[in-house]
């Protein structure tokens, strides 16, 4: 009796115990020791002042989960967030794992990796678990793991929808108060969402698609014991199901990014001091694997060489993937079965292949470049490659017609309650100059508007500062940032540097940072700011480091960081003492203005100086089927060959409407100034089926001197082909009455598009006409446009896609009939998936036809209509 009674005192101990946190949250001794020595690094390198718990004494626990967080993060998230924060942030995970009925069933690698860490993309971190905890937990109340993550993505797209901004990540917080978000913001939102509520949950990015110009994020979520995949705020009645089925299985890599040394299933493909990136391809492609040598030019093998995987993408070779070889000079990648570039370096030398996965198995790449032999030449030999992309494969979930017709009543109903929300934003008057911000700001409108109201007297000043934020800055601005920068002495007025975080004041603080007399020589010559930088601020010695922007004051408070936000940082002090400074938005150079012309600055050399500078001038010769005024990033782009490695010149792509950005006549057929090196120059034509065009020329620019480089694109063979048969007599729903697409578009060629309103497929296809407007508008066409349903016909405005071709034929497609009949010609293997391009004519011949999601639809437009103008 007393034994079982010591038995029973024991497991009631162990019960309370647990409960209380005196368990380990790392189970396995040596892995925690390990986390623990890592710890310990961060805080020798960091200073142990920046782990400091003032609310209250955490347990064994929570302890071990705040270290797990501290060895790993970034050191922007150590050195401008408190302890305090990360342990509440802890607090809430394990109440979420304590209170929800699946919260046992999550394995700890899991928790460990996907639901406690804050972090998911370059956002700012804020408290949503505790703001949302008590409103989802009450949503998914006696849901199983499953439902839940479906029923969190409707709730998700009640309150957020797309729509495309800058590549800054809003918070989800910020981007819930302004209900709108980009993909990568969506699935920010909606994994912060998840892990909220215990579930295990990642974003997952595919960098670049193969076979047209964007990228893409989505959310992958385990639920009974498998990672299944959603559309971000996009949600289906069945998981594994999203708009981007089908060009995902065209992709050539996905991969995420696990908080801390990951030890799971999948392959990694990098392990940093704060990430283990892995690859996901295999979730939704077929793959293949190519073994990968580096070599040196005496052909000996190269250890640490960086390799990147390109993707040709908006007209460059993007990095997608960076690894690096082992002493053995060998990595080796796994993707989708198509062509990318590959690329590798160390020290100043590189070289390049083109892979081409499910041909290839072994590839060897020899470092023959360098500075000294690409100087041998000012204008190099011109090289074609063709880029073929995977080919489509998606096998797709079965949904019946019930559930569809289920979720799509609650996408409407979602849609307007978050129209609802939207009504509350601030509705112009026509009174006051500030106005346009108020409305531009969303759900952060009164915050902009309390900064306007602060300082009636000063009104130029105030319309000034916010003049210079991006329009996605008043989303987010908070009071306290603006009256920082308004209240300083400084005019140098703008908060913003680049992508940075903005969450603490600085500029009144660093405008008395320095005693008068050391403030004043900075400011009489800022060469002394970059030598106080370079002696006072250290850099992180871990390189591959993951590097989200510190703050301002986080660098001063740690004195250290890394080369982006040392960077930052002296753009900020400088223009706090008064000191006119900017990263360059091209080059990514820090510059500031002396005797009026900028000065480069250099952090390694002891002198400042603007670096010597030629001329590139750009000859073309426009063709049939060819651009008139090739576009950067539509149609090629420029690189930098910086020690080895190509860095792409960011120039301004332009925003679809009255600014067309940088085209070859604008800005470089009459000579454009560049620091003199070593550039490379690659053009792409991209084909009806994905497929690319390329050319890839290297140059150099040589100081005081013009380079003239010919821009050449390459034509696509062939003529237009008759794809199937299409009957021009079939009947549409127009204004309440049924009509044939013949008595609309009268004799001739027409376009006929099927449209899945409010799904990103759609919206881009839609602006991409509007681009091409005034082409197509020459072309005289008309263009049909036809939605499933009259909602979804009441849901379209024009307006929001920009100015589109005038002659627009908007109808509905009674019962899916038409799109049926193009599915059966065309032989599209998902009928459902939308948009759905059709160029055809009152003969019942289609030429064109594109299904799902393609950037450049206007473009490929414009070459149908011009081959079927020039007939050739």
């Amino acid at each position: 009796m007393r034994k079982l009674l010591l038995s029973l005192l024991f497991v009631l101990a162990a019960i309370n115990a647990a409960r209380a946190g005196y368990y380990h949250f790392i189970s396995d001794d040596k892995y925690r020791a390990q986390v623990h020595n890592d710890f310990n690094k961060k805080m020798q390198l960091v200073g142990k002042n920046f782990f400091k718990i003032t609310q209250t004494t955490p347990t064994v626990a929570e302890q071990e989960a705040l270290e797990f967080l501290y060895a790993y993060m970034p050191l922007a998230d150590v050195t401008d967030y408190t302890t305090d924060f990360y342990l509440s942030n802890v607090k809430s995970a394990f109440k979420a794992r304590e209170e929800m009925p699946w919260g046992k069933a999550v394995p700890e690698l899991l928790f460990r990796h996907f639901v406690l860490p804050i972090r998911v993309n370059n956002e700012n971190l804020d408290n949503t678990r505790a703001v949302l905890y008590d409103e989802l937990k009450k949503r998914i109340e006696g849901m199983s793991m499953t439902e839940a993550v479906l029923e969190l993505n409707h709730w998700c797209h009640e309150h957020v929808t797309y729509q495309p901004s800058n590549a800054r990540t809003l918070a989800p917080l910020a981007c819930l108060k302004t209900a709108i978000g980009r993909c990568g913001e969506e699935s920010t939102f909606a994994v912060a969402v998840l892990r909220t509520m215990g579930i295990p949950a990642r974003q997952v990015y595919t960098p670049r698609w193969a076979h047209t110009d964007d990228n893409h994020a989505w959310v992958e979520a385990w639920a009974d014991g498998k990672w299944h995949f959603l559309g971000a705020c996009e949600p289906e009645p069945v998981l594994n199901l999203g708009w981007f089925n089908l060009p995902a299985s065209r992709a050539m890599l996905m991969h995420t990014k696990a908080f801390g040394n990951y030890r799971g299933p999948e392959e990694v493909m990098l392990r940093t001091s704060n990430y283990t990136e892995i690859n996901l391809i295999g979730n939704y492609a077929p793959t293949a694997r190519i073994d990968f040598m580096v070599v040196d030019a005496a052909g000996k093998a190269v250890d640490k060489a960086q390799v990147e995987f390109k993707i040709y993408n908006y007209a460059e070779y993007y990095t997608a993937v960076n690894k690096f070889t082992d002493n053995r000079g060998r990595t080796f990648l796994t993707a989708g079965v198509g062509d990318m570039m590959v690329w590798a370096s160390k020290n100043g030398a590189y070289g390049f292949a083109k892979a081409s996965f499910g041909k290839d198995k072994n590839v060897t790449i020899r470092l023959t470049h360098n500075a000294k032999t690409m100087a041998k030449s000012m204008v190099g030999a011109l090289d074609s490659v063709n880029i073929v992309p995977p080919v489509e494969s998606a096998k797709l979930p079965e949904v019946t017609p019930q559930q569809a017709q289920a979720n799509k009543a609650r996408l409407v109903k979602e849609d307007s309650i978050r129209h609802a929300y939207e009504a509350t934003f601030y509705k112009p008057t026509g009174d006051g100059l500030a106005e346009k911000y108020y409305k531009l700001a969303r759900g952060n409108w009164k915050t902009i508007q309390q900064f306007v109201n602060n300082h009636p007297d000063k009104q130029e000043r105030v319309l000034a500062l916010l003049e210079t934020l991006p329009v996605k800055d008043l989303h987010d601005m908070p009071l306290e940032i603006l009256e920082d920068h308004f209240g300083a002495q400084s005019n140098q007025l703008s908060p913003r540097v680049e992508d940075e975080m903005i969450i603490a004041p600085y500029k009144q603080a660093f405008q008395v940072a320095f005693n008068q007399s050391l403030a004043d020589s900075m400011r009489a010559n800022p060469a002394v700011l970059v030598n106080w930088v370079k002696r006072n601020i250290r850099l992180n010695p871990d390189t591959k480091a993951l590097r989200i922007a510190q703050t301002p004051m986080g660098v001063w408070r740690s004195r250290l960081t890394d080369t982006r936000s040392r960077d930052i940082f002296f753009v900020s002090m400088a223009r706090s003492l008064g000191i006119e400074s900017r990263k360059d938005a091209i080059t990514g150079k820090v510059q500031y203005k002396r005797d009026g012309a900028w000065v480069d600055v250099d952090f390694d050399n002891a002198s400042q100086q603007t670096a010597p500078t030629g001329v590139l001038k750009l000859t073309y010769q426009p063709a049939s089927l060819l651009p008139a005024d090739p576009k950067y990033y539509s149609h090629f782009s420029l690189s930098k060959i910086v020690d080895g490695r190509a860095q792409l010149l960011n120039f301004d792509e332009g925003d679809g409407n009255d600014n067309e950005g940088t085209t070859w006549a604008n800005t470089f057929k009459n000579g454009y100034s560049l620091d003199a090196g070593t550039y490379l120059l690659v053009t792409g034509t991209r084909l009806a089926n994905g497929g690319v065009l390329v050319t890839q020329r290297f140059f150099n620019i040589a100081p005081g001197k013009t380079t003239e480089v010919a821009l050449k694109m390459r034509r696509p063979s062939g003529q237009l082909n008759v794809l199937g048969n299409f009957d021009s007599e079939s009947r549409f729903l127009k204004d309440g009455q049924e009509v044939s697409i013949l008595s609309q578009t009268g004799r001739g060629y027409y376009t006929l598009a099927l449209l899945g309103i409010g799904e990103e497929p759609t919206n881009h296809a839609l602006r991409d006409l509007a681009k091409a407007r005034a082409t197509l508008d020459e072309w005289g066409r008309p263009f049909v446009l036809l939605f499933p349903n009259e909602a979804d016909l009441q849901r379209f405005k024009k307006e929001n896609f920009g100015t589109l071709p005038a002659n627009i034929i908007l109808g509905i497609d009674t019962d899916g009939k038409i799109r049926q009949q193009v599915a059966n010609a065309m032989k599209l293997a998902n009928p459902s998936q939308m948009p759905v391009f059709i160029v055809a004519d009152t003969f019942n011949r289609v030429v064109f036809c594109s299904q799902g999601y393609t950037i450049g639809m206007g473009e490929q437009l414009e070459k149908v209509a011009k081959m079927l103008e020039t007939g050739k």
